[in-house]
């Protein structure tokens, strides 16, 4: 980082953004295995939280992939920077008042610490997709661990790159024991109860 960098404080600040849209600003940060169901949900809390008039933001990792971390790979050293370059857009997001969905397998333990860190306490809320890897290799929507299986991907997370589990996440979910609609109403009144959003009328 250059030396000759100074931080510039904003006049109107993120509580200030936030009011009006009357939420707090959070990161929702969905992490688990591939076909564990990160993006159907975050996708679907998405347009509930729209729905009920409240500015969100979704950043999902294929997504990111083809534009802002387009010439990043998969080996390790990629999938921190991958993560580090989320968190820093998460923040922005919301710094701008925004509720700020992300889905990313983020297999690591310390990446997601070091997003936490970005955020005050409360405001990153870590959803840990319990789904079962034979749930996950069953749906296979993208045929990622048949080739994983056979050998034609490499460092594949959950076959032969490890995925941490979360020791504390703040909410967990389970695709294969709970239907879409279950997990989008966990996640509102996780939401409602700690006054990030206002309670359902």
């Amino acid at each position: 980082m250059s030396t000759h960098i100074v931080w510039h404080d904003h006049k109107v600040t993120r509580a200030d953004r936030a009011e009006p849209k009357h939420q707090h600003p959070c990161l929702l940060w969905f992490t688990g295995l591939s076909g564990s169901g990160k993006s159907t949900i975050a996708n679907a809390l998405d347009v509930a939280l729209h729905q009920r008039g409240y500015h969100t933001f979704l950043l999902d990792g294929d997504n990111v992939r083809h534009g802002l971390n387009n010439d990043l790979g998969f080996s390790d050293e990629d999938r921190v920077e991958n993560i580090r370059r989320i968190g820093e857009v998460s923040k922005l997001f919301t710094d701008a008042g925004l509720i700020v969905l992300s889905a990313f397998i983020s297999p690591f333990t310390s990446d997601r610490r070091m997003v936490r860190k970005l955020f005050p306490a409360g405001e990153f809320i870590e959803v840990f997709m319990n789904t079962p890897i034979e749930t996950c290799e069953e749906r296979d929507p993208k045929g990622l661990y048949q080739k994983a299986r056979a050998g034609k991907i490499k460092d594949f997370t959950g076959i032969d790159s490890p995925y941490e589990i979360p020791p504390h996440p703040e909410i967990t979910l389970d695709t294969s024991s709970q239907t879409v609609e279950e997990c989008v109403e966990s996640l509102l009144d996780y939401l409602a109860e700690r006054k990030l959003i206002l309670p359902k009328q």
